[in-house]
């Protein structure tokens, strides 16, 4: 979405915990590093919001998660949002 120039989204997922995870990240120690990660992109967004919406309200979405799930092999995930580097010593 940023390469795209889309400053304001409002992502969805079908996990309730995803949500509950991203907007009160204190009460998830065991996930702080990925929180942190989270953190981290939210910031490049003018406006961000993550929605929980159930699979019985989007058929496509179920569709598509339950393909993924049958795929005979693993699904990685890789950041495509370049991290800019800190400036050297001066």
């Amino acid at each position: 979405m940023l390469v795209h120039n889309k400053r304001r989204m409002n992502f969805q997922t079908d996990s309730a915990q995803l949500v509950k995870m991203v907007s009160k990240p204190a009460e998830w120690p065991a996930f702080a590093i990925l929180l942190e990660e989270v953190e981290h992109c939210r910031g490049m967004f003018q406006a961000f919001s993550l929605t929980y919406i159930p699979r019985t309200k989007n058929t496509r979405a179920d569709k598509l998660a339950r393909s993924a799930r049958a795929q005979p092999h693993d699904v990685y995930y890789i950041n495509s949002v370049p991290r800019i580097p800190l400036p050297g010593p001066v």
